[in-house]
């Protein structure tokens, strides 16, 4: 993107978080920010200087941040209280009966993004000092284990939460690159296998010694702290995942995190995706372009979150491969598409192969339109406000 260099030519690098511009941005779309208060409100009125004025649809727009997906619902499809809500991750049958409220409806589009548990591969024990927690220079106590992980992937029942919880808004998936499908790998399977599991951690030396339930090896129990950000489905799915996992004895701590706190960024809040003082992880994302090198970009090794760079990258689980970062190269200076279509199918494989992290669902984007509001149009490629300038509303029949 373009900056203004008379806003933001003192705050480069690591000063970029610090930028009062950060939020009060400037830009060339129909609205513009007035109030922005992080993890509540956004206030836009129409942008003076927009290129097609006499054509926008509002003189103010509101966003309500925090609170909860289904809340976010309600207030569309049932209260008539919002006109839009974005991100309705809610349980199926919850949604479904939200949607006989009368005040709006369901849209729903299959795009590029996928919920996906990450492994820590960095020691989150509190007894690190700040830098040092999370810090790839320490590596995890059972996590660098690629049989522990392969059995932590194999304990978790990718079927069931996809069908049970998910339904139309989502489907089970190996993949981190679901999405254009010449990327979607065909190599690539899953299997919730409890034994195979069991067996892996007995073959890794992981042994219930005590009888407490929990495996445990060289006076390390085998217990995780299971993070994500509050929202009933995703409290639904940490429950499904506990109580399998525990299954194989695996100890499983979970862990809520306020979204505005988790999503925020925020370098000096130790519960955020960036910091991630936790084991494992549940979000979230994929690419939001139909080319898909930044998206992979973000588990190259200069990617990773340290404390040097004010946590700032987006390799939230500390992953770093010198094989993978070589195909991200080839794969940004190679013009033939088929073989640029190869190499990310690789950089896919590689990272579910070696169990970096374990797509769950590959997630519909689905939002809520109220029944007063015309010209919504969901794309796989942008954010579902990609074209708020054509937003109107909805004449009176």
């Amino acid at each position: 993107m373009i900056l203004p260099q008379h806003i933001y030519q003192d705050f480069v690098g690591e000063k970029a978080r610090q930028a009062p511009a950060n939020l009060l941005p400037i830009g060339t779309g129909p609205y513009r920010v007035t109030s922005f208060k992080p993890g509540d409100v956004v206030l836009y009125e129409v942008n003076p200087h927009y290129r097609d004025l006499a054509n926008v649809g509002f003189q103010q727009v509101e966003v309500k941040g925090g609170g909860d997906a289904t809340s976010a619902a309600r207030a569309v499809l049932q209260t008539g209280d919002a006109d839009f809500a974005l991100n309705l991750q809610v349980e199926d049958n919850i949604l479904q009966s939200l949607a006989q409220g009368g005040k709006g409806e369901i849209v729903a589009d299959l795009g590029s993004l996928s919920e996906r548990v990450i492994f820590n591969l960095s020691d989150p024990d509190p007894g690190r000092t700040n830098g040092d927690r999370s810090s790839a220079k320490f590596p995890h106590p059972f996590l660098q284990d690629p049989l522990v992980r392969k059995a932590i992937t194999l304990g978790i029942d990718r079927d069931l939460i996809a069908k049970q919880l998910y339904g139309v808004t989502g489907q089970p998936t190996a993949n981190v690159l679901v999405l254009p499908q010449q990327y979607a790998s065909q190599n690539t399977s899953f299997q919730f296998n409890p034994t195979e599991a069991q067996q892996l951690l007995d073959q890794a030396g992981w042994k219930d010694s005590n009888g407490n339930g929990i495996r445990d090896k060289d006076g390390i129990e085998l217990q995780m702290v299971f993070q994500t950000s509050v929202n009933p489905l995703r409290q639904k799915t940490q429950q499904v995942i506990k109580q399998t996992l525990q299954a194989i004895g695996v100890g499983v701590e979970l862990k809520s995190i306020d979204p505005s706190v988790f999503f925020s960024g925020d370098p000096a809040n130790p519960d955020t995706l960036e910091r991630f003082q936790g084991d494992l992880s549940m979000f979230t994302t994929g690419n939001t372009n139909p080319d898909p090198s930044k998206y992979m970009q973000t588990f190259t090794c200069g990617a990773i979150p340290t404390a040097e760079n004010q946590w700032s990258g987006d390799n939230y689980g500390r992953y770093c491969s010198a094989e993978y970062d070589q195909l991200w190269q080839k794969a940004v200076a190679e013009l033939d598409p088929e073989k640029r279509q190869q190499l990310f199918i690789q950089m896919n494989d590689l990272l579910v192969d070696d169990y970096i992290l374990v797509p769950l669902v590959h997630r519909a984007s689905v939002v809520g339109v109220g029944d007063r509001l015309d010209g919504v149009q969901l794309t796989p490629w942008d954010r579902p406000t990609w074209n708020i300038k054509d937003w109107k509303p909805k004449a009176k029949q």
